[in-house]
């Protein structure tokens, strides 16, 4: 038994938790006959035809010489095409040493195949790389960058299509899901499944408070395409492989269900007239679904995910008058400090709160404190605080890491 399977299995019966499951461990191996997979933060297939080979998606731009390295361990072929599962930066940004080698060896250059809005990804990315190097640096906690040179796919479709390299044949599907942009990828004659981002072992990414919009009831419909081919190995763009026919399928069932009771759920009460407030206090995924260890909210949270149904389907009002053209947070925050007597007093009863438990309402105080009074050290002392302890209790990555940010904006002006 390889590593890759022992973790698998280690995955599988729930001994893997938490942010472990989207953490790579750098190990490199050939899973199946002519079929290398590198266990990266986003993976890397790599398959070996007789005409070369071909890579299912290509990696990060941190960690593209250690890909390339881990490959040319293995085989020394040409790179003769590179699928991309979607557009996000941490799956398309490792073709350069290979498109390097090809030109120092007067190989052809590799073809770049994706679905044909990848290119618009492309171009929005680079439009806004300072805003989306903010974002990155808010919800993983490091430093604010992003890439603005991107390898364009010189090979697109529309809703399907045949890759054939060599005696290789991959059939490529578009879904809509996390991406507009998304690709899955069935090889028949393997029975392998390449799902990209449509799955990867923690609870589906479909409402993501940071990035454009997500599609759960579009996700959702991908994932019983994909249980319907009866794969007997799937490969993520996360996390490690699942292995055997019956997992495979229980595991993409299970993740469509728990997005189409989200999608159900929440489009009953946008039709009986209820507001979002209500709706997210009510919708909830299956309960009986709650501890299967690839539906575990560390990286989303269902709540994100009812919010982006909501934006979907009816834009991005929340149902309060007062939401629709509010007061400025610095007017709101000196009203309600002189109700209460003063921004002292007000940091009083946020600390108060917080010792009682009710962190949400306490740093709706702390929000309001600091917006009245922007320099006053004692309230952002108070809010780092409540910040931090609110990132303590996260277990959802993208919470813990906006928390996170704010507590360290206080925190540096308290000190």
């Amino acid at each position: 038994m390889g590593d890759v399977l022992r973790l698998a299995e280690r995955f599988w019966d729930g001994e893997v938790k938490g942010a472990e499951l989207i953490r790579a461990t750098g190990v490199t191996e050939e899973i199946a006959p002519g079929v290398l997979f590198a266990h990266a933060f986003a993976n890397v297939t790599a398959i070996g035809t007789e005409a070369g080979l071909v890579l299912v998606d290509t990696g990060n731009f941190r960690a593209r010489d250690k890909t390339f390295a881990s490959v040319r361990a293995w085989q020394a072929a040409p790179l003769v095409a590179a699928v991309y599962t979607h557009g996000h930066v941490d799956h398309v940004c490792g073709l350069p040493p290979f498109l390097a080698e090809a030109a120092a060896k007067h190989w052809p250059r590799p073809r770049i195949v994706g679905h044909r809005d990848v290119a618009a990804r492309f171009d929005r990315y680079r439009a806004t790389a300072p805003y989306n190097g903010l974002i990155n640096a808010r919800q993983f906690s490091i430093p604010p960058a992003w890439p603005t040179e991107y390898d364009y796919p010189d090979t697109t479709y529309d809703t399907t299509y045949r890759l054939e390299v060599g005696e290789l044949s991959l059939e490529l599907s578009h879904a809509r899901g996390e991406t507009d942009d998304h690709t899955w990828i069935w090889w028949p004659a393997r029975r392998i499944l390449f799902t990209g981002d449509l799955f990867f072992w923690v609870a589906p990414n479909a409402g993501n408070p940071q990035k454009v919009q997500r599609y759960a009831a579009d996700w959702a419909a991908a994932l019983r395409a994909m249980a319907a081919r009866g794969a007997e190995l799937l490969i993520p763009g996360h996390g490690v492989p699942v292995f055997g026919a019956e997992r495979v399928r229980v595991a993409l069932s299970d993740t469509a269900e728990w997005l189409e009771v989200l999608v159900r759920e929440t489009l009953a009460r946008m039709n009986a007239g209820q507001p979002l407030a209500t709706i997210l206090a009510e919708v909830r995924p299956p309960a009986r679904l709650a501890e299967r260890p690839y539906l575990q909210p560390v990286y989303d949270e269902p709540e994100f995910v009812v919010r982006n149904i909501w934006r979907l389907y009816g834009g991005w009002w929340d149902g309060v008058a007062a939401h629709l053209k509010p007061a400025d947070d610095e007017a709101v925050g000196r009203e309600i400090a002189a109700l209460a007597g003063g921004v002292d007093r007000l940091v009083m009863r946020a600390r108060v709160l917080a010792a009682a438990g009710d962190l949400p309402l306490a740093s709706h105080l702390a929000d309001w404190a600091v917006a009245a009074s922007p320099r006053d050290r004692g309230a952002h002392a108070a809010r780092a605080e409540i910040y931090e302890a609110r990132a303590a209790a996260s277990a959802a990555l993208m919470t813990r890491g906006i928390f996170a940010a704010a507590a360290r904006d206080s925190r540096a002006l308290a000190d």
